[in-house]
């Protein structure tokens, strides 16, 4: 494991990434999981809005980019291995890309039980 530069070291797995879970400051409730580069936790610490890397895309993303629903960042956690973080966030719209106020929507055994707080196919048009 690799780690970056940080009053508290943190553990970057082979991939270069640490798992980030994303909470609303106010309720806490956890809006979604996602995962950090260094990069992103640098961009993520310098400019108040939560930043991460997809692996699907391979590069550094803002969360809210092309949404509008951006995430500010009131505080960082770092857990006890350095290898995850928790977001406390301010989160304007809704968190996920489906149009939830979080990621954590359904149930296992598929019922929906979050509120959908915008239209994906209106945002991401």
């Amino acid at each position: 494991m690799s780690r970056t530069e940080s009053a508290v070291d943190l553990a970057f797995g082979d991939d270069r990434l640490v798992t980030i879970v994303a909470q609303d400051a106010s309720s806490g409730a956890v809006l979604m999981v996602a995962h950090a580069s260094p990069e992103a936790v640098e961009r993520t610490h310098e400019t108040g809005l939560a930043h991460y890397h997809s692996r699907s895309r391979d590069e550094l993303w803002q969360k809210g980019e092309s949404s509008g629903h951006v995430q500010h960042v009131e505080e960082i956690r770092v857990d006890c291995d350095g290898d995850a973080l928790l977001y406390r966030v301010s989160q304007e719209g809704g968190a996920c890309h489906t149009g939830h106020e979080s990621c954590f929507y359904r149930t296992l055994d598929g019922e929906t039980v979050g509120e959908r707080v915008f239209d994906p196919d209106a945002v991401y048009d």
